[in-house]
């Protein structure tokens, strides 16, 4: 935990909020907002009380802020990438004088000093948080993969030989992420409704979602230059919840070659805040035994995962309940292998983890899998079923990792599904 800001659980905010909130004074995610005057700007939340950093900066002078830019022009900002690219020394001295500014003890030195700074989040927008120069999906769930090849390919040999040596992933669409709240077309593209017949153009039949997290870069590294396992955090800011949408019936056609396309690259949805891995560090947790053994560039020791809880609600009604700690490859491996070869990331570039269920059917972390590839309709409480997702469907995902002290969440990923 050297050099990491491990936010005081005693610490009380004198911004009041509910003991089961997702932004507690220990989490301060960083997001991007815009009120009346729609300038955006960098924000973090504490509560339901969205925070101007910015006019933080202006009301109070933020101290001992050492940056290669105009902090100005770091805050006043479209995306949180200039931020980052500061390092990781900037962020924690940020957090940590933000920490100072609210915590309880010192409300009568700065609650009026900085209220022009607070803002109600019913009375502001949420944007995307980064500009996403590149977007890598990955398939790290070892449930996921099992339950799609025990579907579709043979039950006993339901992994691919590969998927136990090294961490899948395609590199997918980053102009299509949405920040969450906005709504998505249903896709269309080529389907064949029976086998053995000719394709048809079709909207989707069979849309779903995908249950993930993504890591956000915050560190480049030169071409040719791998990441290792060990350096891996240094180079990751933080986390955001992702809803990477799924046309399965388009996918199921064309995957074959070359991957995904058009089944995927229509919309993915990600939460507005991007959550520090320091909030996280005290949820850090195992993953699953890795056998066989990983070459060495994939070697990794410790607590490596994440103690993150999930959930998926279809119009208010709980589908499936997962976690993070299931995946079976991290992200430090993730990003091990996305630059073995000597890719170069960019700041703001976007790693999802793939779908993550978990060992029982109600943890499956896609629908073809909660309804087994149309097998099994799933009841919603207002007693209609699904096997795959409907026009007017709104569907909401949300994260949280939580000890007996406060919660550190993500917020939600939520869209609703127009024709």
């Amino acid at each position: 935990m050297k050099n990491k800001l491990v936010i005081d659980p005693n610490i009380k905010s004198w911004i009041n909020y509910p003991s089961n909130t997702h932004f507690p004074i220990q989490n301060l995610p960083f997001g991007i907002f815009s009120n009346h005057d729609n300038t955006r700007r960098v924000c973090t939340i504490i509560g339901d009380t969205v925070i101007d950093i910015h006019e933080l900066y202006r009301c109070v002078a933020l101290q001992n802020i050492k940056t290669k830019k105009f902090i100005k022009d770091l805050l006043l900002n479209d995306y949180c990438n200039d931020l980052f690219s500061e390092g990781k020394e900037l962020i924690r001295a940020l957090r940590s004088q933000i920490v100072e500014l609210f915590e309880e003890k010192n409300k009568k030195h700065y609650e009026r000093l900085i209220s022009t700074a607070l803002n109600n989040i019913k009375d502001v927008n949420l944007h995307i948080p980064i500009k996403i120069p590149n977007y890598t999906d990955f398939y790290s769930s070892r449930e996921h993969a099992t339950n799609v090849g025990i579907m579709f390919r043979d039950p006993a040999n339901a992994l691919f030989p590969n998927w136990l040596h090294i961490p899948i992933g395609y590199h997918g669409r980053a102009s299509s992420i949405i920040i969450s709240g906005t709504d998505i077309k249903r896709p269309a593209g080529q389907i064949v409704l029976k086998e053995n017949e000719a394709p048809i153009y079709s909207k989707s039949k069979q849309l779903d979602f995908e249950l993930e997290m993504a890591f956000v870069v915050s560190k480049e590294n030169k071409l040719g230059e791998p990441i290792s396992c060990d350096q891996a955090e240094d180079f990751i800011q933080g986390l955001s919840l992702f809803n990477d949408w799924s046309a399965r019936d388009i996918q199921r056609w064309e995957y074959v070659p070359l991957g995904p396309f058009l089944g995927k690259n229509f919309a993915s949805t990600i939460s507005p805040w991007i959550v520090d891995l320091d909030a996280l560090e005290p949820f850090r947790v195992e993953g699953p035994i890795q056998d066989p053994k990983p070459l060495e560039y994939l070697s990794q020791t410790g607590k490596n995962n994440f103690d993150i809880k999930l959930e998926v609600y279809i119009n208010d009604s709980l589908v499936s309940e997962s976690n993070t700690k299931y995946l079976y490859w991290s992200i430090r491996q993730q990003l091990a292998h996305h630059t073995v070869n000597g890719c170069n990331m960019q700041i703001g570039d976007l790693c999802a983890s793939g779908t993550i269920s978990g060992p029982s059917a109600s943890s499956f972390g896609s629908m073809l899998e909660l309804a087994w590839k149309g097998t099994k309709p799933i009841t919603l409480n207002d007693g209609t079923q699904r096997v795959f997702l409907q026009d007017g469907d709104t569907i909401r995902m949300t994260a949280f990792a939580e000890n007996s002290n406060y919660r550190i969440g993500f917020g939600e990923a939520t869209a609703t599904i127009l024709p």
